[in-house]
């Protein structure tokens, strides 16, 4: 996967074709089952991002991430397992639609001024304002009944990450660090994850924590390339973020956050008396996916970006599922 993407980023062209630039969630991609759907559905496919499904799973991993953690400690059986991550499934589903219109509503009046965004659904016009808001309280909606057949605890554990998703759009305007707002965000699905499995206080298990911090700094590197993205548009446009705020040391900065994710990982694996398989698998495969990515990424092309973005996130994210996953069935999950 690493060579292909490789290879793939070495192709890609500074005049990225418009075909091409629609897939990064510009918001005209209607290709492979979205094409089959009725062109009513097609625009709140896109303002979902749910085609590439990167986005939803970059909401999905953490909260996966705290299930077979949490198992692992206490010893959770498989089938109570499976059954909190159909339910974690299904409620990050309908909070990944919600976040991200609810995202692209507030952002709209910047979004039609970037060259990549201004064809998303709601600049364009294909969804009204009001649309965009039916449907993000819709979904939100949607996200909210699940909690309903988690534990009582969960409710409450869930509180910050949607407090941080409704102020999340804003960050940009407030503060120069929006991906540390995601990065929590996203994260806390760690917290709500080992709730669900009968976890009462997650955030005094240091191995939880160090986990949590792990997760933030990963989503904070991968977002940071995303953002380079539309760099000189966030520029010119007195966007805030980490990329424009470090825009002449961005690179230094990836190495910082990769160090810093590798040392938490360590550390969790540590206080959680974790396995050889968690090690081989997440903190290994971490150090080859993360590190190639910061190798090879080349910041001032939008197209490699965006393809480490997309597919780089992939390996990182399984290798951590899969790692924690691995030590959980060795340690006798069944």
């Amino acid at each position: 996967m690493i060579n292909i993407a490789t290879k793939r980023a070495k192709g890609a062209s500074s005049q990225e074709s418009k075909d091409y630039l629609s897939k990064q969630y510009g918001g005209v991609h209607s290709e492979g089952w979205v094409n089959r759907l009725p062109s009513s559905w097609i625009a709140y496919v896109q303002l979902s991002r749910l085609s590439p499904p990167a986005a939803f799973f970059l909401i999905l991993f953490p909260h996966l991430f705290g299930v077979i953690l949490a198992a692992n400690t206490l010893k959770v059986p498989a089938t109570e397992v499976a059954r909190a991550c159909l339910l974690l499934f299904g409620g990050s589903f309908f909070c990944s639609n919600a976040s991200h219109a609810w995202n692209d509503l507030v952002d709209a009046p910047i979004d039609k001024a970037i060259a990549r965004t201004k064809t998303r659904p709601i600049p364009r016009g294909a969804i009204t304002p009001l649309a965009a808001f039916i449907f993000a309280v819709s979904q939100a909606t949607g996200a909210l009944s699940f909690l309903y057949f988690l534990p009582a605890d969960t409710a409450k554990v869930a509180t910050p990450t949607i407090i941080g998703t409704i102020y999340y759009p804003f960050a940009k305007r407030h503060t120069n660090l929006p991906q540390l707002v995601l990065g929590f965000c996203l994260s806390w699905g760690i917290m709500v994850g080992s709730s669900a499995v009968g976890v009462t206080k997650p955030w005094t298990d240091p191995s939880t924590v160090f986990l949590l911090v792990a997760s933030i700094l990963w989503v904070i590197l991968f977002d940071t390339i995303y953002a380079h993205q539309d760099l000189a548009d966030d520029v010119k446009m007195g966007v805030k973020s980490i990329a424009v705020l470090f825009r002449h040391h961005a690179k230094a900065l990836l190495w910082a956050l990769f160090l810093g994710m590798i040392a938490s990982l360590l550390a969790s694996g540590y206080h959680g008396q974790l396995g050889i398989l968690y090690y081989a698998v997440t903190v290994v495969g971490c150090i080859l996916s993360v590190g190639t990515m910061v190798v090879k990424v080349d910041l001032k092309s939008p197209a490699s970006c965006w393809l480490w973005f997309s597919q780089g996130f992939w390996l990182t994210g399984l290798a951590i599922f899969g790692g924690l996953f691995a030590d959980y069935c060795g340690n006798g999950g069944k």
